[in-house]
């Protein structure tokens, strides 16, 4: 025990004596070394280390049986790669996150180079925006960390200790590969100890063999997590709850007294290229009528909400039927957090804002309901509000009401459920101003031949809001159908009867402009168009010029 005792005392002396080292390094009270060191790295005109993110989406192949699953694509080149594979020991699909090799004593000194350079470095303050410039900047300061400390690497040790150099001080650590995977959804940490869980495009929920070791590294992650949205964490506020600088929404906590295993996270991740309708179409998600008969209301001004459980796809439903919003039209969003993304040269984002203070004494804090009233002073021709929850909602169905045509999102399961949300505290809607909302899309999650897919349950015109359940006119012209997985006009659409009172245009006519515009939407589709930039291009260029746009898509 004592032998023990003084190996690691005498661990801790070393540790100590070389962060101490390093301090008088680059404090300048060892200037000669300094120098002879900086002149060793500066002869190096090139940096070695670089690396390649795959932008190109990869394809995978439609595997039906699980147990032949079996696919790998590179995600951050040419150091770390994704293997997802059925597991025959665990009967279960897995993620594995294949990175480069490290033997102990490489451990050891990457351990003791990322101590040395937490000391040194913070990497937060610097004020380079390019990353590789961060690369060139944390690859010359290693250099001479390895030069002053006398340990020498060949160059395919000197990349695979860069590697997870950059992976620790520019990406997120253990889950940069999982930040960086095109496919994944949401990233779950429950506690140390217990593997990470993602929700994968492709393949649904998949255990991954990415582990904290313990509570210690896990805190300590979670505190960049924290740092990286711009906020605070800690025992007294054990709850986050922020955006990361790419977007992406981080729920964490931070101690055993609020989670028994330990820290843990939640990362949705922000997807920076969103969905189409066209790919909402190859996705089975919606069908090229109901796209169609959404085009025709939005160009007619009509109020929609998406509403749905978590996770069903409500906001990228709402971000591809926001593509047939026409090109001259000026739009308005307001989010929590931004995830909107939308090709339109008149579009104005804004981002709510929290407050900051201490003991809930908050200043600064600019809020949805702010932000919206603000809005409808800026002359806009569509508003988009990312999530109704309270007060604002308010504000919103008074713009509805008053002629500015408005889409949202609700955590709400059907209408009925919507309405009661709606009408009830905090909201507090009356009735009559609720009436104010055309057309509700419901989405959901749904199982088919065996995998987990987001549906378009169905669309709801709101024809009158009683007082009660028994008193509201509702009329489902879309429905889909759970057994077949299919899609169906159930009876004739009260919205088109609204349009054409409003604006004189015949009923043939309007049917036959929905029919042509479910064409262009099958054509777009079978000749595979499904580019963000080629689909909201064609869909501008049809409002300008549509037997351009016919002739294009062989449409008659």
């Amino acid at each position: 025990m004592a032998e023990e005792k003084k190996e690691v005392e005498e661990k801790k002396e070393g540790k100590k004596k070389f962060i101490e080292k390093l301090k008088e390094l680059f404090s300048g009270k060892k200037k000669a070394i300094s120098e002879k060191a900086v002149k060793v790295v500066e002869k190096e005109t090139e940096t070695f280390f670089k690396v390649k993110l795959v932008e190109t989406i990869p394809t995978l192949p439609d595997i039906k049986d699980k147990t032949k699953i079996d696919v790998s694509y590179p995600i951050i080149e040419p150091y770390a790669k994704i293997h997802i594979y059925w597991d025959n020991k665990l009967k279960e699909v897995v993620y594995e996150v294949k990175e480069p090799e490290l033997s102990e004593d490489e451990k050891k000194v990457l351990k003791l180079l990322e101590e040395g350079l937490t000391e040194l470095i913070n990497i937060s303050f610097i004020n380079i925006k390019s990353v590789d410039k961060v690369i060139e900047f944390l690859e010359k300061n290693l250099r001479i960390l390895l030069d002053e400390y006398g340990i020498k690497v060949n160059k395919q040790i000197f990349l695979k200790l860069m590697y997870y150099i950059y992976r620790d001080f520019v990406g997120l650590g253990k889950i940069e590969p999982l930040m960086k995977d095109y496919f994944i959804e949401d990233i779950e940490c429950n506690g140390s100890k217990t593997p990470i869980y993602i929700v994968h495009r492709k393949f649904g929920h998949l255990r991954t063999n990415v582990v904290f070791e313990n509570n210690e590294i896990l805190t300590r992650f979670v505190e960049k997590l924290a740092q990286r949205c711009g906020k605070y964490i800690s025992y007294a506020s054990p709850l986050l709850d922020g955006s990361l600088p790419d977007g992406s929404r981080v729920n964490a906590t931070y101690t055993q007294d609020v989670t028994s295993r330990g820290p843990t996270f939640t990362i949705r991740k922000f997807t920076k290229i969103p969905f189409t309708p066209i790919q909402l179409m190859n996705f089975g998600t919606v069908s090229p009528e109901i796209l169609a008969y959404l085009w025709l209301l939005i160009e007619y001004g009509a109020n929609i909400m998406v509403i749905g459980g978590t996770g069903s796809g409500k906001t990228s439903f709402l971000n591809a039927i926001a593509f047939f919003i026409p090109p001259e039209a000026r739009i308005v969003s307001i989010e929590d957090t931004r995830e909107l993304q939308l090709m339109h040269e008149n579009w104005l984002p804004a981002v709510a804002r929290t407050g900051l203070g201490l003991g809930g004494a908050t200043t600064g804090e600019i809020s949805l309901f702010d932000l919206l009233k603000e809005s409808f002073r800026q002359r806009p021709d569509y508003v988009i509000v990312g999530e109704i929850r309270g007060k604002e909602a308010f504000v919103l169905f008074q713009g509805m009401a008053s002629g500015h045509p408005s889409f949202g999102t609700m955590h709400a399961e059907d209408v009925d459920t919507m309405i009661k949300r709606l009408e009830t505290a905090p909201i507090n809607l009356s009735p009559s101003l609720v009436e104010a909302m055309d057309v509700v899309c419901i989405m959901i999650h749904a199982r088919v031949k065996g995998k987990d897919v987001r549906r378009l349950k169905e669309v709801v015109e709101v024809v009158k809001v009683g007082e009660t359940k028994e008193t509201t006119i509702l009329n489902v012209p879309f429905i889909r159908d759970p057994a077949t997985d299919r899609f169906y006009f159930k009876t004739e659409s009260k919205m088109f009867e609204k349009i054409v009172s409003s604006t004189g245009i015949s009923k043939e006519k309007l049917i036959e402009e929905f029919r042509r515009r479910t064409k262009i939407l099958m054509a777009m589709y079978r000749k595979k168009i499904f580019g963000f930039k080629e689909v909201q291009e064609l869909i501008h260029e049809y409002y300008k010029s549509p037997k351009t746009v016919l002739k294009k898509l062989g449409v008659e």
